[in-house]
């Protein structure tokens, strides 16, 4: 069932003691960092800080932090799950016959229950403030990293409009903290929010923007889903939840957010205005540099008289964000093997936080292969930002990143084996020569044949003989070994 609000979220980790409350006043600079980084680390609890200091308000960490919490989060018992759910409705095309057309009723069914719905009014807006009244420092946002530029917005739901189109774009963007009502808007040039400054800045024209923080978890999950272009990411959420996001109108932008949304920030980007924004610690356990970013300015700020905070912690991985990356690479598996059939399975490895780093299994059937499914893969939506493609054959487990690395050691002819190519990269990687744009690696680590212009007999894996197996199976418990 869908989760109606984040409360409902939090009272459903307490029940299954993956929350821990605590009471002790912490200081929302650094202090509330450091016990979310370390209970990070140990794939420890969602925590409830009650009093943080300076604010009313609680503060939740680590809401997304082990697999348990991302599958509680989306309702699912194995991301997988979803991930065939997404394969379903893809695959509906137009019926052919009375027998397709009558099987097409339950997932059309299910479809229509989807849509975002727009409602008279919603909790998220029991607190006004407007004008000279907005005082962002009402909400306690933390400074994570002993040299971030401020408090950094970790959690938000930015919502725009395609100035052009109409269309809406929900992304999730960290925000520096200026002043009592101004912020930074770290959208990068790849995304969504990005492009339609770009378009409003080419007008002269201001942006509308609106930022919902904390609505239910599927919601603020789908924020950070790699959708192309043309979906709606409230669509996308209610297809998560299998019941449509209720929006409210914003009070001072013509803009929707959801209704059940803990805090919501109202306003604008000038155009042509820049601040400097940074350093910030981020997810790939360096500073990502200070540089100069839009400015949001904020006409209102409302919410729930029962408000809860909503913050994540980036830093060295294992962080609470690998979850919710490997969330998207499990459910957006089944698409990439309806584009390319040969893949078996992949893995984007917590180390390589999310755009480093691909392990890709392959049924390999023809020359040239591995590299066509390289190349196929850079060319897919945010998949162009992986740094190194690592392909392995269809029996090597890619969940097991020592499998994966014996199989590179063994497996491999640098000279023959490894691409070097370029093309776009992650605003965040510090490593190549120029922003956005450097080198990217694809390394053959299959078996290799003549096929391969490998002219040598290729040895067999070590295997034990299954009988031999299944006998010290039988007698392990004589042995005495634990």
């Amino acid at each position: 069932m869908a989760y109606k609000d984040l409360q409902a979220f939090i009272k459903d980790l307490e029940e299954a003691n993956e929350l821990k409350r605590i009471s002790e006043p912490l200081d929302p600079y650094l202090e509330i960092a450091e016990v979310t980084d370390r209970v990070s680390k140990a794939v420890g609890p969602a925590l409830l800080f009650e009093a943080a200091r300076g604010s009313e308000f609680p503060v939740l960490t680590n809401a997304f932090g082990s697999y348990p919490r991302m599958h509680m989060s989306l309702g699912v018992d194995s991301l997988d799950e979803v991930g065939e759910q997404v394969n379903e409705f893809v695959e509906i095309e137009k019926p052919d016959s009375i027998m397709k057309k009558l099987k097409m009723i339950p997932k059309l069914a299910k479809m229509a229950n989807i849509f975002p719905k727009e409602v008279a009014k919603g909790a998220c807006q029991e607190v006004v403030y407007t004008g000279d009244d907005v005082d962002l420092s009402i909400m306690p946002v933390l400074t994570t990293w002993p040299e971030d530029g401020g408090p950094f917005i970790t959690l938000p739901l930015v919502i725009t409009k395609n100035p052009e189109s109409g269309k809406r774009n929900v992304g999730m963007y960290r925000m520096q903290v200026f002043d009592k009502n101004s912020t930074g808007m770290h959208w990068h040039r790849h995304k969504g929010g990005a492009y339609h400054y770009e378009l409003a800045e080419k007008k002269g024209e201001r942006l509308e923007v609106a930022v919902a923080l904390g609505p239910e978890p599927a919601t603020t999950y789908a924020a950070t889903a790699p959708l192309p272009d043309d979906i709606d990411e409230f669509l996308f959420a209610g297809f998560l939840r299998q019941s449509p996001v209720e929006l409210v109108k914003c009070k001072t932008v013509d803009l929707e957010v959801p209704a059940e949304s803990q805090f919501v920030l109202e306003g604008y980007v000038e155009p042509g205005e820049r601040r400097r924004e940074g350093p910030f610690g981020d997810h790939t356990g360096y500073y990502s540099l200070a540089d100069d970013y839009p400015v949001f300015h904020v006409t209102a700020l409302t919410h729930r008289k029962d408000a809860v905070y909503p913050a994540t912690l980036v830093g060295p991985p294992p962080m609470e964000d690998c979850y919710m990356g490997k969330a998207t690479e499990r459910i957006f598996l089944p698409l990439i093997k309806k584009q390319l059939p040969e893949v078996v399975d992949m893995n984007l490895p917590l180390e390589g936080v999310f755009h480093n780093l691909c392990f890709v299994s392959v049924d390999k059937r023809f020359p040239g292969q591995v590299r066509r499914v390289m190349y196929a893969l850079w060319s897919m939506g945010q998949m162009m930002f992986t740094k190194m493609i690592v392909v392995v054959d269809a029996d090597v487990d890619v969940q097991n990143t020592s499998e994966v690395l014996w199989r590179m050691g063994n497996n491999v002819d640098p000279r023959r084996d490894v691409v070097i190519l370029d093309g776009p990269l992650d605003a965040l990687d510090h490593a190549s020569p120029t922003a956005f744009f450097g080198g990217k690696m694809g390394i053959d680590a299959t078996k290799k044949g003549p096929e391969d212009n490998h002219h040598r007999e290729w040895p067999d894996s070590l295997r034990m003989s299954v009988e031999v197996q299944v006998r010290i199976d039988e007698l392990w418990d004589k042995l005495g070994i634990d």
